[in-house]
């Protein structure tokens, strides 16, 4: 099982989707406050729709909290800051792979304190095309996961 990490997360349709894909991967969703939204907003659930049951779920407080409990395991942060790309990296059951919010991305300091960690998806080198969407990309980098190790647990 991987490790889907949700840092601040602001639109709830995309950790919706995110959960439903973590759901029907059996990885673990990690939703580190502050929260744009409920976890009980209507739309967060719809975007999940009946696959609330399958998921393993974990809050905390802030970013100081889930990196107190984590922050010594492999951790894979995606930024379009990276200069590797997703592709790059050896990944293992257990990881952790970190994503930010919609509107900012991850922090500067965590970058830093995780340089080797960081991993970008190949994008168009264009300022009006700035990222992907946020489920998009968990999508994309999760799947490659799965793919290195030979998709176990999923059939």
């Amino acid at each position: 099982m991987f490790n889907i990490v949700l840092i601040e997360p602001e639109i709830p349709a995309n950790t919706g989707n995110i959960a439903r894909t973590c759901a029907v991967t059996n990885c673990k969703l990690h939703l580190v406050q502050p929260l744009g939204f409920s976890i009980d907003d209507k739309h967060l659930k719809r975007a999940g729709l009946d696959y609330w049951h399958l998921l393993d779920v974990q809050l905390y407080d802030n970013l100081t909290h889930f990196l107190s409990l984590h922050g010594d395991k492999n951790l894979y942060l995606a930024t379009t800051k990276a200069n590797r790309y997703y592709s790059e990296m050896t990944y293992q059951a257990d990881d952790f792979f970190l994503f930010g919010k919609e509107t900012k991305g991850l922090p500067a300091d965590l970058r830093q304190r995780y340089a080797d960690g960081c991993i970008k998806i190949p994008m168009l080198d264009n300022e009006a095309a700035r990222s992907l969407n946020l489920s998009n990309s968990v999508s994309i980098i999760i799947y490659e996961a799965f793919r290195q190790i030979n998709f176990q647990g999923l059939i």
